[in-house]
């Protein structure tokens, strides 16, 4: 799955952003609005991750959704 994808269908994917990242708010996940760069910059704020970290965090979640 592309980030296109997720960009475009948002509200269908906060859930599953949620359930990944508890630590992230409502108002996070609603901040983020689909945007990769966004979702980087709340993974690092709220759970201090580097940003290769985050961008794997991410990466890795994207695979784990495509499979499902």
């Amino acid at each position: 799955m592309n980030w296109d994808t997720i960009e475009g269908k948002w509200t269908q994917f906060k859930g599953k952003v949620r359930a990944k990242w508890g630590k992230l708010t409502d108002d996070d996940v609603d901040a983020i609005g689909g945007r990769k760069d966004q979702l980087l910059g709340k993974l690092q704020e709220r759970y201090g991750y580097k940003k290769d970290q985050a961008e794997r965090e991410i990466d890795s979640w994207l695979e784990e959704d495509k499979d499902r």
